[in-house]
């Protein structure tokens, strides 16, 4: 009887566990808007540093703040519209650092709220992308200007979709719902996910290893681009984290010319293994990476074996993870080819991720042609992805 009495809840006796749900999702909202005032009060002390310090006088501290706050909108999928037409083009390495601090923040509010299940889980995930939303587009009133309008409407929903695929993907890792996924998919799907996610990570580093040789091969046009727009030290040092946040995007277009399909830098500029033409550019120090003459250099040759090398290391990755029971090299090898496609689609998704907008006419399309890029990526990857599985599968089974 005691012990009865023991479980039973008295009247007066609050549940302890009655406010978790309240206390994670007011968590949640905290934790979100944390990682916009952070993100923002580190991206606009930034910009005001290498504005201080520009000794041609620079923007005042307003122009600094609001140009860090136009950046990071347009870092989430935003869009400005200024006189010479619609802005729009994400620098991806700002972007992954905000989707870096949502997952973390997801986490954070798992891990202090043991928060567990499903429907508390996207609980967590709607209040923290619905407040992320908020802030975003309360942002994008404080710096809409004449000169430069604010898209609240991509801004909108590029902010949500982004915190909803960060939160979300921080919030199932650490409550253990992604694991319970993918336990209940059948066959070696975890194996090709991780496969598909190593294939894309050397695409992007053998990318960006084309772009760093690109810019060696030019140094002295990118040291002349970077002396003529002025601002001495501090404006090389902001030119070259304004090239730094970019670079995801140059190498997303490199891994275009390596595929085939090449990439433009507006309607005048063209850059493929096929051809080159070249037109009008901004004046930014990182397009010095592109040719010179209208002759295709040899690296865009020694290119086209990025697709072939990432679809081998996605293949050998799958056909390592594969279990006892996932079948021999010739089931390794469907799977392998079903991975190099796989491989495609997210190198088309980061080729439209990447590419964008400067301006209306001539620079209206910026980067490689997503779909394009991502077939001819499936298909290269796709068959060396079944050799490496099937290879890498019989070499562990013998």
């Amino acid at each position: 009887m005691a012990s009865l009495l023991a479980r039973l809840s008295l009247p007066a006796q609050p549940d302890p566990g009655a406010h978790r749900p309240r206390r994670a999702l007011v968590l949640a909202a905290l934790a979100t808007a944390a990682v916009s005032v952070l993100g923002l009060l580190g991206l606009g002390l930034a910009s005001v540093v290498v504005q201080t310090l520009d000794p041609a006088g620079g923007l005042p501290v307003a122009g600094s703040a609001r140009l860090a706050g136009q950046l990071w909108l347009l870092a989430q999928g935003g869009g400005l519209t200024l006189g010479s037409g619609p802005l729009v083009l994400a620098p991806l390495l700002l972007t992954l650092a905000i989707a870096w601090g949502l997952s973390s923040a997801g986490r954070g509010v798992v891990r202090t709220c043991d928060v567990s299940g499903a429907r508390p889980a996207i609980t967590v995930v709607a209040t923290a992308t619905g407040t992320h939303t908020v802030l975003a587009v309360l942002l994008g009133l404080l710096v809409d200007t004449p000169g430069a309008d604010v898209d609240l409407l991509r801004t909108a929903v590029g902010s949500a979709v982004l915190a909803a695929l960060a939160v979300g993907w921080g919030t199932a890792r650490e409550s253990g719902l992604l694991d319970d996924l993918l336990d209940a998919t059948p066959g070696p799907v975890e194996p090709l996910l991780r496969a598909v996610l190593a294939g894309l990570l050397v695409a992007v580093a053998l990318g960006l290893l084309m772009v760093a040789a690109a810019l060696a091969a030019d140094a002295e046009g990118y040291a002349a681009l970077s002396g003529s727009l002025g601002g001495a030290g501090a404006g090389a040092v902001g030119l070259l984290a304004l090239g730094l946040l970019f670079l995801p995007n140059a190498a997303a277009a490199a891994i275009g010319l390596a595929a085939g399909p090449g990439f433009a830098v507006g309607s005048g500029t063209f850059v493929s293994v096929h051809g080159v033409t070249l037109g009008a550019v901004p004046a930014l120090p990182l397009l010095a990476a592109l040719p010179d003459t209208q002759a295709v250099p040899l690296l865009a040759f020694a290119s086209q074996v990025v697709p072939a090398l990432a679809g081998l290391v996605t293949g050998a990755a799958l056909g390592r993870r594969m279990g006892d029971a996932d079948g021999g090299s010739v089931v390794a090898g469907l799977w392998g080819m079903l991975a190099g496609l796989f491989l495609g689609v997210a190198c088309g998704l980061l080729a439209w991720v990447a590419g964008g907008s400067l301006g209306d006419g001539a620079l209206a399309e910026v980067g490689a042609p997503p779909v394009a890029t991502g077939l001819a990526v499936a298909v290269q990857a796709g068959v060396a992805a079944a050799l490496a599985a099937a290879v890498t599968r019989w070499r562990s089974l013998g």
